[in-house]
């Protein structure tokens, strides 16, 4: 199954807020959706939902026109939408109904998940009740309820502790595995990173970038090196950079353990290793740098912020 998002635009009154949205999405892999706040990730989301309609372009599901109401879907949306005054239960086999499950089937389904998620033991209790945490869990379970085969997931890490995190890392990776199609938007770029064969990041309505995380990663990180040494503080191995390589390297960064260095146009970096050896640095740390998606998420759009 391949989800298509093709030329999406979206004006409200006369302000286009999309402009031609494009993305590809496969069953068993996973797409991060990133960008920053109100750049157009959650209106792009809707549209797929169809609670917004988009003003043009289209939507393909295997090359087809995508009708939402003919699939079951999974939302989790970011601004979370149960009822805290019901019970646990109640509201998961209510919701499993309303997506077309007989309740008998939406109540076994919804034991299922409660207790996949380790919360069945609150399934008679009201939401309310339920620490943020568990409220999170069976918010996930009433996503999964209805068994979708699209799972649309919008920051579903927030509120988690370390445990309950792992629990939801391992049932996202089960979705994956099992060849359900998964939209994953966070701002936790470790979790996309983990997940997401593929992203696409929306800035201003638009994408401004999109393809195979690895060979994105592959290359920001082209050209890049990373060096610590033992007899060096990283301010002084900086300064001896400056002074005594600026002809082949020049300083782009540094983390907590090394710096980052570019190699300049017409250097390789063999040559830069040379004069590696030829210097008094007792090198800790060096070889190519792979910059991590909150690197490049930062160097794509960040530099409004």
């Amino acid at each position: 199954m391949k989800l298509e998002v093709k030329e999406i635009r979206k004006n409200f009154g006369e302000k286009e807020v999309l402009h031609g949205v494009s993305f590809a999405v496969e069953s068993g892999k996973a797409l991060g959706l990133l960008g920053r706040n109100g750049a157009g990730k959650t209106t792009t989301i809707r549209i797929l939902m169809d609670v917004f309609h988009a003003n043009s372009g289209e939507i393909l599901l295997d090359g087809r026109k995508f009708m939402p109401s003919r699939h079951q879907i999974g939302y989790l949306p970011e601004e979370r939408g149960l009822y805290p005054k019901r019970t646990v239960m109640d509201q998961m086999i209510y919701l499993a109904c309303l997506r077309g499950m007989k309740p008998a089937e939406a109540k076994e389904s919804a034991g299922k998940w409660l207790d996949r998620l380790e919360v069945k033991e609150y399934a008679p209790r009201k939401l309310e009740t339920l620490s943020k945490g568990n409220q999170q869990k069976v918010q996930l379970a009433a996503t999964l309820v209805c068994n979708p085969e699209i799972v649309i997931l919008d920051e579903p890490f927030s509120g988690l502790d370390p445990v309950n995190s792992q629990i939801l890392k391992d049932v996202v990776g089960e979705l994956i595995r099992d060849n359900h199609l998964v939209i994953f938007s966070s701002h936790q770029m470790s979790y996309v990173e983990e997940f997401c064969d593929q992203i696409a990041v929306i800035d201003h309505g638009e994408v401004v970038m999109s393809g195979e995380l690895k060979e994105i990663r592959k290359e920001y990180g082209r050209n890049r090196l990373m060096l610590a040494a033992e007899n060096y503080t990283l301010d002084a191995l900086a300064e001896k950079t400056e002074r005594e390589w600026n002809a082949f390297v020049k300083v782009s960064g540094r983390k907590k353990e090394f710096l980052i260095l570019e190699l300049k146009e017409g250097t390789d970096r063999r040559r830069f290793m040379e004069q590696l050896v030829k210097s008094d640095v007792e090198v800790e740390k060096f070889g190519g740098y792979e910059p991590s998606l909150n690197d490049i998420f930062v160097s794509k759009v960040g530099e409004e912020a």
